[in-house]
């Protein structure tokens, strides 16, 4: 059984979601049986690095609200993180394009390692408040999830992967997905958002008994 997610790793729910789905895959009595593959989605494809813009500034300035306004909502969102034991500082994180970012996950998928970069880069960007557009940080970040040094600097030297990533853009366009974390399990059912585990692991029930019917 497989699961499609598109994810933006700029986006705080995409590491919720990812968390909360995690620990509904580990109650999940077929686990072992589960592939699951990562995609690519911007949320912001024409943001830029600002280094000295923090989140709160950052998000009122989008929405056009008070950054009381903002402060209260990364509040709340710090609250959903801690449920599921992430700690996100959002004094620290720095604000950056994600789109290198997504070539280096496609370059972790090609190695089966989309998971394991996913997890890296949710980490630097949300509780070690690094710069994810920076590439001696991608470099890092891709080393950490098991890449070779060597491969990345080739990677971000030119425009590999970008296609890649356009691609599962596209997808996502066709199938109508306006926000993420999206899950697609089994190609027919759709779980949208940082659900509750339990939402996630009925729908991997629901879908695994489905398929058994099917055959």
């Amino acid at each position: 059984m497989k699961v499609d997610i598109w994810s933006d790793v700029n986006c705080p729910f995409c590491y919720i979601g990812k968390r909360k789905f995690e620990l509904a895959l580990e109650q999940f009595e077929h686990k072992n049986l589960v592939e699951v593959e990562w995609h690519s989605f911007e949320l912001d494809p024409n943001a830029e690095a600002r280094p000295g813009l923090n989140a709160y500034d950052y998000l009122a300035e989008k929405k056009g609200q008070t950054r009381e306004w903002s402060i209260q909502m990364h509040e709340q969102v710090i609250a959903a993180a801690a449920e599921v034991g992430l700690k996100f500082d959002f004094d620290q994180v720095v604000i950056a394009n994600s789109f290198n970012a997504h070539r280096l996950i496609q370059l972790a998928k090609s190695k089966g390692l989309d998971s394991e970069i996913e997890e890296q880069l949710f980490i630097a960007h949300f509780t070690e408040g690094k710069n994810i557009d920076d590439h001696t940080v991608l470099i890092e970040t891709g080393k950490a999830a098991g890449l070779e040094q060597a491969e990345i600097e080739t990677l971000l030297a030119g425009d590999t992967l970008t296609n890649e990533v356009r691609a599962d853009e596209q997808i996502a366009q066709q199938i109508g997905i306006s926000g993420v974390p999206f899950f697609i399990i089994n190609q027919k059912l759709a779980v949208s958002g940082a659900q509750p585990p339990a939402i996630f692991l009925g729908a991997l029930e629901q879908a695994w008994t489905t398929s058994k019917t099917e055959v």
